[in-house]
């Protein structure tokens, strides 16, 4: 089966936990290079594809500390090119036999490089920085440099206070810069990153969503056979509808959407996704209607990780028992078995749960990657699990898919119980579905909904006093939150005009019974997260 390193030309990212490592991965892909980010304690002899290029990331490690991650020495046999980013520079000149030392204070910000263009016979040390103006502004965010280059590397770059802010090896293409030239805040970044994986990795410019679809298609239709049935969860979210109508488009109404109403969607979100998906994209939908016994499991747990184990358990039990009645009237007319899951993971999702240590501490239990039940009878299949989220909004208009739907908001797969921040029960629930859509309603009439990447609102396990004609109220709180996101693995808080939330809360407050105080979250990510729980 061919797989998708076949498919393209692939640059590997091994993160050593720099912040801005999934930033890298983008940045390749901006210039339509598949790119993908593994661990940096990553085994290349235990790579079944050879990349076409390597990037070491930054790291907040210094190379000379006890526990520091360091690079397989493999990396640098492979024969292919490699970039060093940050760290990255100082792990692969400490490889080589460089110095690494701190400096007397961590530089952090703008910096100006002087670029040096070297002459014969050293002119391939030029290849990454060539045509570049003379002075370069970058960013800089790190403690240590180098103190003594390696041997064979070249300096093509420096700073006043860094002498060896850029290297470049004199005869193999191996290349390394302080700087980070995957923000923005670096105006040449994206142009650098691109010479190296499209001049001197010489990779093939064609990851696109128009060639995913077709070489996705193919792919869905050899792994899935003639016979077996895909059932798959949706949601009414970009997500899930775009993965489902890939899969329509794929092999047709043996695919099967199964949405489960777990008690806790958004208003009449059920009746909704049934009309879209169905009217508007010609999906094969079943609709489980399962709230009552998701409300019943949630009573009285307050902790969240409890909330998201018992909705994933939960929707896993009945999601197998819709699938074995589909399964049942599919075989029932010879038409094969339900072998295939169809999930809608997304390439962050699996880049949060990378960590060069193992495990990281849990932070929250992601609904898409991890969580299963152990003896699930079925087969992943995840045709999105490669992309980021506004590759997938491409993929869905590609695919056809209304525009509403297509910049639809993110939405939790454990939904509204994991914004209500004390138990679950059902007048809780529809006190935040009621003003959780006033939100939205007056998001959109004030034409802002595209300029912003997530909004919801939360309802808060606390009362306040409030007076409301002449009486003294005692009721719960709403809290809203809207974020300006690239791509959510970092975020902003969204500056409303104060008009807007004006009416917002006036609007809350007047009309959702037992609220009578509204906040406005001004939190970025970090430090905070984009949902609260």
């Amino acid at each position: 089966m061919t797989e998708i390193h076949d498919a393209y030309d692939t640059i590997l990212i091994l993160d050593f936990g720099s912040q801005y490592s999934h930033l890298i991965t983008r940045r390749c892909r901006e210039h339509n290079v598949y790119a993908e980010l593994m661990p940096c304690t990553q085994k290349i002899s235990e790579l079944s594809w050879k990349p076409k290029g390597i990037i070491l990331s930054g790291s907040p490690y210094s190379v000379y500390d006890e526990d520091a991650p360091h690079v397989d020495p493999d990396v640098f046999t492979l024969g292919v090119p490699v970039l060093g980013i940050c760290y990255g520079l100082q792990e692969m000149a400490s490889h080589f036999g460089g110095k690494i030392g701190g400096v007397p204070h961590r530089e952090y910000g703008h910096a100006d490089v002087e670029v040096i263009t070297l002459g014969a016979p050293h002119e391939l040390a030029n290849r990454l920085l060539e045509g570049l103006e003379d002075q370069l502004q970058v960013w800089m965010s790190h403690g240590d440099q180098i103190s003594e280059a390696p041997k064979g590397f070249q300096v093509v770059g420096r700073t006043k206070t860094s002498p060896f802010t850029a290297i470049a090896h004199e005869s193999e293409p191996f290349f390394g810069i302080q700087f980070h030239p995957e923000v923005t805040h670096t105006p040449k970044g994206k142009e650098i990153i691109g010479k190296f994986i499209l001049n001197i990795c010489k990779c093939e410019a064609s990851w696109t969503m128009q060639s995913f679809i077709t070489k996705e298609i193919a792919r869905i239709r050899e792994l899935v056979g003639d016979t077996a049935q895909v059932i798959g969860a949706v949601s009414g979210g970009v997500d899930s509808s775009v993965a489902a109508k890939l899969m329509h488009e794929a092999i047709g109404d043996r695919f099967h959407a199964i949405l489960v109403d777990n008690g806790v969607l958004r208003l009449n979100e059920a009746a909704r996704v049934k009309k879209t998906l169905c009217e508007d994209l010609g999906v094969n939908l079943h609709v489980a209607d399962a709230s009552s016994l998701f409300l019943e499991r949630l009573a009285g747990v307050e902790d969240p990780e409890q909330k998201r184990k018992i909705i994933g358990n939960t929707f896993i039990n009945v999601f197998e028992e819709e699938g074995a009645r589909i399964e049942g009237e599919v075989e029932q007319q010879g038409r094969g078995k339900i072998e295939f899951l169809l999930q809608g993971t997304l390439y962050p999702d699996v880049i949060e749960s990378i960590s060069f240590k193992g495990p990281s501490a849990t932070i929250k239990t992601h609904h898409n990657v991890g969580g299963l039940l152990k003896d699930m009878k079925l087969k992943l299949i995840e045709p999105l699990r490669e992309l980021f989220k506004d590759e997938v909004r491409a993929l869905g208009r590609l695919l056809s898919i209304p525009a509403h739907l297509v910049g639809r908001h993110p939405f939790p797969g454990p939904g509204l119980a994991i914004r209500i921040l004390g138990p679950v029960t059902r007048e809780q629930v529809q006190i935040l579905q009621k003003a959780d859509n006033i939100y939205i309603e007056e998001i959109r009439a004030a034409g802002l909904y595209d300029q912003i990447s997530q909004a919801f609102a939360v309802l808060l396990p606390v009362k306040a006093v409030g007076v409301m004609g002449d009486k003294r109220t005692y009721e719960q709180v709403i809290a809203l939150r809207a974020v300006q996101s690239e791509d959510f693995m970092t975020a902003d808080w969204f500056a409303f005009p104060p008009a807007v939330l004006r009416k917002i809360s006036s609007r809350i407050t007047n009309e959702v019974a037992g609220v009578n105080r509204v906040t406005y979250d001004i939190s970025s990510k970090p430090p905070g997260t984009i949902e609260w729980l």
